[in-house]
């Protein structure tokens, strides 16, 4: 079991789902009828924000659940994954007041990524070349 991996992945959820609510707030707020994409500066910023975090989850959350199964330790698993959620919370922020202001959040988030990407890819190798381990 790995409760400290699974509450910190509820969060990038809990925190995808707020920047659901965001870019529907911000459709709403600039007039950008669906299913449009684009229009408004404002709303194309949270919709950029909202799409990146999808791509993000799509290696965030498999590399952090590979990392604790590999690794071993939750905590550190867990710390790098809030890491990542804390991240992602000033880039949107960040983002959603001027595409410049973006950077801090994402170079929080990538690094906490690459880590438990790596992390992760490193001890399966490891484990693939040291059976037993």
């Amino acid at each position: 079991m790995h409760p400290l991996v699974a509450l910190v992945t509820l969060l990038a959820l809990v925190l995808f789902m707020w920047m659901t609510v965001r870019v529907a707030s911000a459709r709403t707020r600039c007039g950008v009828p669906a299913p449009a994409t684009s229009g408004h500066p404002e709303f194309e910023r949270h919709f950029r924000v909202q799409a990146n975090t999808l791509e993000g989850l799509i290696v965030s959350l498999p590399a952090l659940w590979l990392f604790a199964l590999f690794v071993g330790n939750d905590y550190v698993a867990a710390g790098l994954g809030l890491v990542w959620v804390v991240g992602r919370v000033i880039y949107m922020l960040g983002y959603a007041k001027a595409a410049e202001s973006r950077g801090p959040g994402y170079g929080i988030q990538a690094l906490a990524q690459a880590v438990l990407l790596f992390g992760a890819l490193g001890f399966v190798v490891w484990r693939l070349l040291r059976p037993g381990f």
